[in-house]
């Protein structure tokens, strides 16, 4: 029996992306994990913002008007992912010393600039500067593409750092900035990976029929969809994670609660405690 539910897979994945993205944001806001992360709830709001976007206006306007929305949201979301990488560095390493800020910001953004220059073709400058708004818009895809690639450079190799030496700085494994860049980290890798992987086979496919034709845009839609799960399963790991209070803050808030009423001269009172920081 072979069972027919109209949907295909794009439609699916983009329909669980768009309630987990929603979710997310409710945790985010009713566990008030916006006020650590706001750069990282607005990158979220972003997303969700170009997903409901993609839905709503594709073939449903002018493709130079459409373009032009789209990539104006893919400019502001990769400015965005690179000020996340600030915000979770600024969380994960609080208390190293101003050298080992300026050691490591040269480090990554040096790995990251020799990445960006060695990855990609990058156009004649005169179609970048020409008059038209074709020329602006590829103006626009250019830095959306190589922002997007930067962020996502430093992204990998803030995880690994953060994995390495966050216990140190307290963001340890259970902290909040560890479970966020973890799950950064993959998405960031997912990405890379899949524009390898495809611009290898740009590169080297040459169909000969239309029967081969489509097998390289199949070959596209599977590494898209492949990188869309991945995305979708970190964002289950962030409502999970983020929504779980971190070691030692819940029981610090709950004390002094029940401790409230509890007279300090009655012999079994509990004495209270300083409230832990919701934040590193």
């Amino acid at each position: 029996m072979h069972f027919n539910f109209g949907f295909t897979t794009v439609q699916i994945l983009w329909t669980l992306t768009f309630a987990a993205l929603l979710v997310l944001l409710v945790v985010l806001l009713g566990r008030d994990r916006v006020r650590r992360f706001p750069w990282f709830t607005t990158s979220m709001v972003l997303t969700a913002l170009r997903l409901l976007a993609s839905r709503m206006l594709y073939g449903r306007i002018a493709p130079l008007t459409m373009s032009g929305i789209f990539l104006t949201l893919a400019v502001m979301e990769s400015l965005v992912c690179v000020l996340v990488v600030v915000e979770i560095a600024r969380r994960a390493f609080l208390g190293a010393t101003r050298r080992s800020w300026i050691v490591g910001t040269l480090v990554l953004l040096s790995v990251g600039a020799a990445v960006l220059a060695a990855w990609g073709p990058w156009p004649p400058f005169k179609t970048l500067t020409a008059d038209s708004a074709i020329a602006v818009l590829r103006l626009m895809q250019l830095v959306a593409q190589k922002t997007d690639l930067l962020s996502d450079v430093l992204t990998v190799e803030l995880g690994l750092l953060v994995v390495l030496f966050g216990r140190r700085f307290k963001a340890g494994w259970h902290s909040h900035t560890q479970q966020i860049v973890i799950g950064l980290s993959t998405t960031s890798i997912a990405q890379m990976g899949m524009r390898g992987i495809w611009q290898q086979i740009a590169l080297h496919a040459a169909p000969r029929s239309q029967a081969e034709y489509e097998h390289v845009i199949g070959l596209q839609e599977k590494l898209y969809n492949a990188s869309s799960a991945i995305f979708l399963a970190v964002l289950v790991w962030w409502i999970v994670c983020l929504w779980i209070n971190e070691p030692g803050t819940e029981s610090a808030v709950e004390v002094p609660a029940a401790s409230a009423g509890t007279s300090p001269a009655e012999p079994n009172a509990i004495p209270p405690e300083e409230k832990m920081p919701a934040g590193l």
